[in-house]
């Protein structure tokens, strides 16, 4: 399951089990808290071998082998205790996250709901189906589910913290930050439930929050995780109170402390976009269908750019459904590399118009649900940028809108954001302005070779003349105005992504960073002029 915070599995339960079974389980129990899984496995084939009918030994079997990232082998074990007692509302929990971490959604929220049904005064089993809701994109569901966990359990943080994140994304954002004021309130230490509140970016820290914040950054013996989470969190707080030199200092700390965690190398990048330049430097084969796809919009950009504010303005249309982070481009691509043996780009001067047009007719057919209500739908994947040569030749009907900001801002503003996942290049500003560079190059080869159906929408430009650019913009999607465009914050609908609160505000004219941080930000000027970024005089 995709989450900052993983299910909640219960201990081993020993009613009805003789003693030394139920000795061994009580060890078992220790290994996996201490993550001994290989210890853990011994003691449960000793205790299988005394009762090879018990579905709880089966039932940890599965944990323990989910922990070990068996999932075959834990969804096998965990079946095997179904059958046993197939009314056990944490066996049925505990396969219904084995099936929902492997794919299969469907199976594992059946399970997962009806672990609900049979404990319904359980608030693990509502947390559970509630976070897969979550993680399925149900949130009017998700709402429901979790709400059920917090009235059970008032002192369930999982659960509140993920209540306030499906409440944010629902646009009921003074619900989601008394959530988690009351949280910090019995926990103020809880580094998870104040990274949620400073990452809706609207609300305000005071300067008790910041001392807080400060405390808790420097508090010996914290994890690395928790420094993080509240490196930024601080970050956040000391620009709320003008502080921006301290603030840089404090996420530049943090983003540090972050990249020692993850791999990522410019040489592969650069290596990855010559690569897809040089695939699509020459002209497509002509389409069999012109107009296929021309029910898609494409919104290109790179990460904290304003994509999410250009997906609500065009959301806001009758015509359009927001479909936020789609993975369905990526994900056709990544198959058809699988079927050729080959990677992509490499095969893709090689494909035919047949071949581009079957794919295209596979996304069309795997994103026909966001077309049941309206005509026309967006996909906001971060990294289509880079796919825009293939997405155009799978689908030729469809546009392309690059949602382009200034390039210091732009990098700043990832620079100060702690990513769920993946956006590796972001917590090192050289890594950054090299990653910017590649997206800048191939978002010049796309504007030269699709200059009809790839469109510069410019943040800036939207902040100077709202009701032009986004005139601009509907013409080239080919839509007609409508002014439900321009009270985009108004337009109920559920938003996925960290600007979720955001886009309920109104066009705001103060989100410039550069002029506060001045020298702060000197090296990054630095860097993006040297790589041609930012005019000399920039």
């Amino acid at each position: 399951m995709t989450a900052n915070q993983p299910p909640t599995s219960p201990p081993a339960r020993e009613t009805g089990l003789p003693q030394p079974v139920s000795q061994l389980l009580r060890e078992v129990g220790r290994a996996l808290s201490l993550d001994r899984i290989a210890l853990a496995g011994q003691l449960l084939d000793q205790a299988l071998a005394l009762a090879p009918d018990s579905a709880e030994v089966r039932r940890l079997m599965g944990v323990a082998a989910l922990m070990s990232g068996d999932h075959p082998r834990a969804i096998a074990h965990l079946r095997g205790a179904l059958a046993t007692d197939p009314d056990d509302a944490i066996v049925n929990m505990t396969l219904g996250n084995a099936l929902f971490e492997t794919g299969e959604a469907d199976a594992g929220l059946a399970c997962l709901q009806r672990a609900c049904e049979l404990a319904p005064g359980t608030a693990a089993a509502w947390y559970n189906f509630g976070r897969a809701l979550q993680v399925s994109s149900r949130m009017e569901q998700a709402r429901e589910a979790l709400q059920r966990a917090v009235t059970i359990d008032q002192g369930y943080v999982r659960a509140r913290n993920a209540l306030a994140t499906v409440l944010t994304s629902l646009g009921d954002i003074p619900s989601a930050v008394a959530i988690l004021r009351e949280t910090l309130r019995m926990q103020p230490d809880n580094a998870d439930a104040w990274f949620a509140l400073g990452n809706m970016k609207t609300e305000s820290f005071g300067s008790d929050d910041a001392t807080q914040l400060h405390s808790l950054f420097r508090r010996p013996g914290a994890s690395d995780d928790a420094r993080i989470l509240l490196g930024f969190t601080l970050a956040k707080a000391l620009e709320d109170q003008a502080d921006y030199a301290a603030a840089f200092d404090v996420v530049r700390e943090a983003n540090a402390l972050k990249r020692r965690h993850l791999y990522w190398d410019r040489g592969e990048e650069r290596a990855r976009v010559d690569s897809i330049a040089e695939a699509f430097s020459t002209p497509l084969p002509g389409p069999l269908d012109a107009t296929l796809g021309q029910e898609v919009i494409f919104v290109v950009c790179m990460p904290r750019s304003g994509s999410t504010l250009t997906e609500q303005i065009l959301a806001s249309h009758p015509q359009v459904a927001g479909g936020d982070e789609i993975q369905t481009l990526p994900e056709i691509l990544d198959e058809e590399s699988a079927r050729r043996g080959q990677a992509f780009p490499q095969w893709a001067p090689a494909a035919t118009a047949a071949d581009w047009h079957r794919l295209g007719k596979e996304y069309l057919a795997r994103t026909s649900h966001w077309r049941r209500q309206h005509p026309r739908h967006t996909d906001k994947n971060v990294s289509n940028w880079a796919f825009v040569g293939a997405a155009l030749a799978m689908l030729p009907g469809a546009r392309v809108v690059n949602s382009r900001r200034d390039p210091l801002e732009t990098c700043f503003a990832g620079y100060r954001q702690l990513f769920a996942a993946g956006v590796h290049f972001s917590y090192d500003l050289d890594d950054m302005v090299d990653y910017f560079a590649g997206y800048d190059r191939l978002s010049r080869l796309w504007r030269q070779q699709f200059p009809q159906r790839y469109f510069e929408h410019e943040y800036e430009s939207l902040q100077k003349d709202p009701e032009g650019q986004i005139r601009r913009l509907l013409d080239f999607c080919g839509l007609p105005f409508d002014a439900a465009c321009l009270a985009f914050h108004q337009t109920p609908r559920t938003v996925l992504t960290i600007s979720s609160a955001q886009v309920r505000q109104s066009l705001r004219q103060d989100t410039a960073r550069g002029p506060l941080y001045g020298d702060k930000l000197e090296p990054l000027r630095s860097r993006l002029r040297a790589a041609g970024l930012l005019p000399a005089s920039a």
